[in-house]
């Protein structure tokens, strides 16, 4: 079982930044990828990010490319999602997910992913 704790998130102007995190609590988090997620009420979880194991490929939403990075660090069970020049259209929950693999590239497909995140809000005001 793998459990990951989201941190990070909160009130920030348009134009702003903010850096998620997500903990996760597995002995082999090297061997899975990561994703960042995000949904706003009545609406569909929608993708924005993922991270091979090695973090050596990634992969954005086209609205947030040049705007937001996720990195890991396997050392510290983490991965991150560094969100620049933030829009109000950025306002969701972010939920952070792992699935195991070591193969391929990590997938966009939230129903792909194994474990989730309880999410954290992020607020963006014009």
């Amino acid at each position: 079982q793998v459990q990951l704790v989201e941190s990070g998130g909160g009130l920030v102007q348009a134009g702003g930044s903010l850096r998620l995190s997500c903990a996760a609590s597995v002995r082999t988090f090297s061997s899975y990828a990561m994703g960042w997620f995000r949904q706003a009420p009545g609406k569909e979880r929608e993708f924005v990010a993922c991270i091979s194991w090695s973090g050596g490929t990634t992969e954005y939403v086209e609205s947030v490319k040049g705007r937001f990075t996720i990195s890991r660090d396997n050392a510290k069970n983490t991965v991150y999602l560094q969100m620049n020049s933030l829009k109000p259209e950025d306002t969701d929950v972010y939920y952070c997910a792992a699935y195991f693999t070591r193969f391929g590239p990590p997938s966009r497909r939230a129903s792909r992913y194994e474990y989730w995140g309880q999410g954290t809000q992020v607020t963006v005001s014009s």
